[in-house]
């Protein structure tokens, strides 16, 4: 995508530690319990879900390979008893960056999560290369639509639904404690960041959080990819968000309205209403724009239940 530098601009200045592996002396891992068993570990990166009982540790996501000392030791502080699982939501270094870390576990992905980390990958339109992840930092167990881990009393469940915010996404629920962990599909920092180039889809990740949040109660507690503990209220304000951004930019199409037309316009500004959000409203507008004229998501059909 041509406008993608741009974003990179943005992220470099609002999430540094996004852009490139964060000084561990200056970020502290917080703590913070979502439901149940499980609970939620932020730091620099993506959000952390933990299971934490008799089996042992499962984690998902484990942000960058400079943290891992610091989230081991949080860890720590929840249970002397191993990291026996680690689940990646998808391929982006700022969730999978610990990988090589926690390489004793058995880490599980969607199957595109290990092709595209075995391949390495540029991002932002080139400004970031991203090289192959060592062998041991890849997923040794693959699954193409679900797949359950039966640990610490819960059949907890990674779905792939949609070609969201990449086309290796899982969301994780852990039916037990109602804890729900989207990944980077629901965020909280505004207009979210999609990876076109890793096959990802602004109608998709509507698709993923909105199929995932009517399978599971109403007072589940929502783990999103970046940002705090959440509800269902404020997941569906997210899809309505979106919704609407997809409305208003095809509408602009339909008038007959050229890209640069409706950039111009400004299009998004209510939902970015200072510009200083991480993806500007002009660089979602040529996204969706983008995606308008291709094919729609390609969708699965899974279930958060077990069966």
């Amino acid at each position: 995508m041509s406008r993608l530098c741009s974003v990179l601009a943005g992220l470099l200045l609002v999430a540094p530690a996004v852009a490139q592996d964060p000084d561990p002396a200056k970020v502290e891992i917080k703590v913070e319990k979502a439901g149940g068993n499980v609970y939620m570990l932020t730091g620099s990166g993506g959000n952390i879900g933990v299971s934490v009982g008799p089996d042992g540790i499962l984690i998902v996501d484990d942000q960058f390979a400079s943290l891992a000392p610091k989230i081991q030791a949080a860890l720590k502080g929840l249970s002397d008893l191993p990291v026996r699982f680690v689940l990646n939501t998808h391929w982006h270094f700022d969730h999978t960056g610990g990988n090589q870390q926690f390489s004793k576990s058995l880490i599980i992905a969607h199957e595109n999560v290990r092709k595209r980390m075995a391949a390495g990958a540029l991002m932002f339109g080139g400004a970031r290369t991203v090289p192959a992840a060592p062998a041991e930092a890849l997923p040794v167990i693959t699954f193409d639509q679900s797949l359950t881990v039966h640990v610490n009393g819960e059949d907890i469940r990674a779905l792939h639904y949609a070609k969201g915010h990449t086309d290796g996404d899982s969301i994780i629920y852990f039916p037990k404690s109602n804890v729900l962990h989207t990944g980077d599909d629901f965020v909280t920092y505004g207009l979210p960041f999609v990876d076109a180039a890793s096959g990802g889809s602004v109608r998709g990740m509507i698709d993923n959080v909105e199929r995932a949040v009517a399978a599971v109660p109403n007072d589940v507690k929502i783990i999103p990819g970046h940002g705090p503990l959440c509800t269902k209220a404020e997941a569906k304000k997210f899809t309505d968000m979106l919704r609407d951004c997809v409305a208003l930019v095809e509408a602009a199409r339909k008038q007959g309205k050229t890209l640069a037309q409706v950039k111009s316009e400004n299009l998004l500004q209510k939902y970015d209403p200072t510009g200083k959000g991480f993806v500007k409203g002009p660089d979602f507008v040529e996204l969706i724009w983008n995606e308008l004229q291709g094919q729609p998501a390609n969708t699965k059909q899974a279930s958060l239940r077990h069966h």
